[in-house]
């Protein structure tokens, strides 16, 4: 009886293995077919281009329940471009921006994000197309106290998780709390339940001091400098279209139209410069 029921459970043992091999081997061909199409031949036949984008004025942001932004109104005029109909935005974890694109639930990251080794490795990106830094936000009472780097030291801070703002904590050795997004760095500070936030200036510019919902809040310290890309698939054909589309609207004036309409014609990058 004992040899008949080990008997029986090598069967099943031997059955599931097939099943779940044969069930591999389906899984992988699927995955070749969908890798051995272009990411353009992609967007194109579904005609949506799908941006991964977080809360950020003024690159993205809500107004009547619409997304718009510098970042957001330059995706649409790609999607023109391209000859896509539909532009679908996606809020996303922002830690998680490159497991979105590995997995397709994304077809671009472009949300202001900043071009750093580690994104460089997880993604391709594009040209660079705007200039940026993180910058240290306190409260208007406090900010002749914290004029440098090394006056921040002892402050408690928020950052986005996974932001170049983090990046920066880390490699100041400052203390902080991780947060869903810059918006919410800031509700910390105005709400006192962090000293400061480390965010990128162009959000700070849009977002703190007079004529905002932040008057009391202000930035001090330019912790670094960096550029803003626009990020896609390892290897997707869609990066020399981008490419060729910042050129393009560079030249025509449209981007510099949109970037004034958001306060940020300063900070654009000149792709032939």
């Amino acid at each position: 009886m004992k040899r008949m029921f080990a008997l029986v459970c090598t069967l099943l043992m031997i059955a599931v293995c097939l099943v779940g091999c044969n069930q591999t081997g389906e899984t992988t061909s699927t995955s070749e077919s969908q890798a051995e199409q272009s990411d353009l031949a992609y967007v194109l036949e579904k005609g949506k281009l799908v941006v991964g984008i977080t809360d950020f004025k003024p690159m993205d942001y809500q107004k009547d329940n619409e997304w718009i932004g510098f970042d957001a109104d330059m995706a649409r005029k790609f999607a023109e471009f391209l000859g896509v109909k539909e532009v679908e935005f996606a809020e996303i974890e922002w830690e998680c921006k490159a497991t979105e694109l590995a997995n397709k639930n994304i077809d671009c990251v472009w949300n202001g994000m900043t071009i750093t080794d580690e994104v460089k490795a997880a993604m391709d990106c594009s040209n660079a197309y705007c200039n940026n830094a993180q910058v240290v936000v306190v409260n208007t009472s406090v900010a002749d106290k914290y004029q440098t780097a090394d006056a921040c030291k002892d402050l408690k801070f928020a950052v986005e998780n996974g932001s170049a703002g983090m990046e920066q904590a880390d490699a100041y050795k400052y203390t902080y709390t991780a947060v869903l997004t810059q918006a919410d760095a800031l509700m910390e500070v105005a709400a006192g339940t962090a000293d400061a936030a480390i965010i990128d200036k162009l959000m700070a510019g849009a977002m703190i001091g007079k004529g905002t919902s932040y008057e009391q809040l202000t930035y001090t310290v330019d912790l670094n400098s960096e550029k803003y890309g626009i990020g896609f698939r390892k290897g997707s054909d869609l990066v020399a279209k981008i490419n060729e589309f910042l050129e393009k609207s560079y030249t025509d004036g449209t981007t510099l139209e949109i970037a004034k309409k958001y306060g940020v014609q300063e900070s654009i990058i000149d792709p032939k410069a």
